[in-house]
């Protein structure tokens, strides 16, 4: 058995018993432990994890631990470039879809809001998403922490807010989805593509004051329902426009990373 010095930075303490927060902390290793058993073992999901300097030098999660290792260990970097950096992951998703757990319908329903491409069933288990994930290269949003821990798991998030919106706004910030999102694209609950379509082909499926009072539309083609930009949307609009609104710079630059 050996021992090895850890060091977890920014939300990634979130994981962490309160007394291991912001500080380094030595713990005893499991023989042939990698960098991503003890990481895991600690509380953090590996798909959490960005970058992780073992003695400062860049590392991959399957580096075995010596005794006497210090391990830093970083979440996704947004305010400067770790690009000559290794990080864990050897590429990005081209395509970024998701695929939620089943607790998690109304981040699904705002992120089809979005535009962004979104799996969700309440029937899903574990397993299922998994295998989805894989197979389809989605990104598995969850909550539950073991889900992501799961070593076929590449590419996840765990969301630490709890009402919908707010995980939503979580999302658009940890992963910079404003300049991607493409709004009121797909349908809210076939998370299909919507058509243009002429007034006088959906009439007949509208409200009285709808009819009067708007002329465009969209429809969806599986299930048939038609979309059109009334106090819903707008309320909808209002939401994406406040995540979408760049925040204030800080006006200190956070350190390069390092070791400690």
């Amino acid at each position: 058995m050996v021992t090895a010095t850890f060091r977890f930075y920014e939300e990634l303490n979130d994981f962490l018993p309160r007394e291991r927060r912001g500080c380094a902390f030595t713990v005893p290793c499991a023989r042939a432990a990698t960098t991503k058993h003890m990481i895991e073992a600690l509380g953090v999901p590996h798909t959490e994890v960005e970058l992780i300097l073992v003695n400062g030098e860049s590392s991959g999660l399957d580096r075995l631990l010596l005794e006497g290792d210090r391990v830093a260990v970083y979440p996704k970097f947004e305010t400067f470039d770790v690009a000559p950096l290794l990080r864990i992951r050897d590429r990005p998703l081209r395509h970024l879809r998701f695929v939620a757990d089943a607790h998690l319908g109304g981040l699904a329903r705002l992120l089809r809001m979005a535009g962004f491409d979104t799996l969700y069933d309440n029937g899903f288990d574990d397993e299922e998403i998994v295998v989805i994930a894989g197979e389809q290269g989605r990104v598995v949003l969850t909550r539950d922490r073991e889900l992501l821990k799961r070593r076929s798991v590449t590419h996840g998030c765990y969301l630490h807010a709890i009402k919908p919106a707010l995980q939503f706004r979580e999302l658009f910030q940890r992963l910079d989805l404003a300049g991607i999102a493409q709004p009121f694209s797909l349908c809210l609950h076939c998370n299909l593509p919507l058509r243009p379509v002429p007034k006088e082909e959906v009439a007949l499926q509208l409200p009285e004051s709808v009819r009067q009072r708007h002329n465009e539309f969209n429809t969806c083609d599986s299930c048939g329902r038609v979309f059109w930009k009334g106090s819903h949307h707008r309320r909808m609009a209002a939401m994406l426009e406040a995540v979408t609104v760049p925040a204030a710079v800080e006006s200190t630059a956070p350190p390069q990373p390092g070791p400690w």
